[in-house]
C-alpha cells in the first residue's frame, strides 16, 4: 500500500516558551464497540476525499450527527510514573454539552475507594462533582476553561470530545494509513500533526476560547494524532499526544496521551447544568 502524505503551509510551529501550570497536580489529585454505522444513506466517499478536507470537516460532521456515546482515557507519564484516568458517558455535539463519569486509579486520589467524578462539559465551562479536596458532596465546582492554560484539553482528565474533533482542523502534516476495522466498523486511519494555533483560529465560536488558551499555554503547538473516521466521515477514535513542561526548579517534559472513542450515534443526550446555588465557592484544598 502506498502511503499518501499531505502538508499544510510550513508545518508545526516552534515550541513556545510558556508551560502549562498545575496540570499534573490536577490530573493526579482530582483528576468500543458501536452498533450504529447507519443504513448507508447519505454516505460520503471518505477515502476519495483529500485527508485535510476530511479531517477539517470532522467536527462539523459530528455536529450534524448530534449525540453519541463516548469512552475516554488519559495517560500521563512523568518521571517514569504512569497514571491512567478513564471516563465514560454521552456527548451532544450539536449543542457541545456532555456528561461523563471519570474514574481515577486507586492511587491517584491518595486513597482507595474514591468515588467517580461526574463531569459536565459545556462551551467555556467544566463542572465537577465528587471533586474531593474539601468540596462538599452536594456541590459542583465550576471551572472557566478559557482561563485554563491548557484549555481543558488535559486538566479534567478528559479531553472535551468537541475540542478533540476541533483540533483536527489544525491538521498540517497528514498521512493516510489505509482502511481497518474498529469494533466491526470500517474506518479510515489518518496520522498527522495538528497545530493548536491554527485549530483555534478555525474552531467554532463555542470552542475557540478554550483552544486559544491552549495555543498560548502549551509549550508546543504541535500535537501528534491518530484519527479513525468511518465511511460517513464521523470520527470514531482519535488519540492525541500532548507535551508540556512541568513547573518547578526541576522542570521536565511531560507527555499526556488522550484517547477518545465514539459510538452509538444518535443517542439522546440530556445535560442539565447546575444552578448557581449548587456551585461551590469556597477554598479547594491543594495537594
Amino acid at each position: 500500500m502506498a502511503v499518501q502524505q499531505y502538508r499544510y503551509g510550513d508545518g508545526a510551529r516552534a515550541a513556545r516558551a510558556l508551560a502549562v501550570a498545575g496540570v499534573i497536580a490536577v490530573t493526579a489529585g482530582c483528576v468500543g464497540g458501536d452498533g450504529g454505522s447507519g443504513d448507508g444513506s447519505g454516505q460520503r466517499a471518505v477515502a476519495a476525499e483529500r485527508p485535510l478536507d476530511v479531517l477539517g470537516q470532522a467536527a462539523d460532521v459530528l455536529a450534524r450527527a448530534g449525540g453519541a456515546e463516548a469512552r475516554t482515557s488519559m495517560e500521563t507519564a512523568a518521571g517514569g510514573t504512569r497514571v491512567t484516568i478513564r471516563g465514560q458517558g454521552t456527548y451532544d455535539f450539536r449543542n457541545q454539552v456532555g456528561r461523563l463519569k471519570v474514574v481515577l486509579p486507586t492511587d491517584a486520589a491518595g486513597a482507595d475507594g474514591h468515588r467517580p467524578i461526574t463531569e459536565l462539559l459545556a462551551p467555556g465551562a467544566l463542572y465537577m462533582k465528587n471533586r474531593g479536596a474539601g468540596v462538599p458532596d452536594d456541590k459542583w465546582v465550576r471551572i472557566d476553561t478559557t482561563a485554563l492554560k491548557d484549555g481543558n484539553l488535559v486538566t479534567g482528565g478528559v479531553t472535551d470530545p468537541m475540542a478533540a474533533a476541533e483540533l483536527l482542523r489544525g491538521a498540517g502534516d497528514v498521512t493516510y494509513e489505509g482502511k481497518s476495522e474498529l469494533a466491526g466498523v470500517t474506518v479510515h486511519h489518518y496520522r498527522g500533526v495538528a497545530d493548536l494555533d491554527r485549530a483555534a483560529r478555525a474552531a467554532s465560536p463555542q470552542s475557540r476560547g478554550a483552544l486559544s488558551a491552549a495555543a498560548k499555554g502549551f509549550s508546543k503547538d504541535a500535537v501528534p494524532f491518530d484519527a479513525y473516521l468511518d465511511e460517513e466521515g464521523r470520527l470514531r477514535k482519535v488519540r492525541h499526544r500532548f507535551s508540556f513542561a512541568s513547573e518547578g526548579p526541576e522542570a521536565k517534559e511531560v507527555t499526556v496521551v488522550s484517547t477518545l472513542l465514539l459510538y452509538g450515534f444518535g443517542v439522546p443526550v440530556t445535560v442539565t447544568l447546575p444552578d448557581d446555588d449548587d456551585i461551590y465557592t469556597g477554598e479547594i484544598r491543594q495537594g
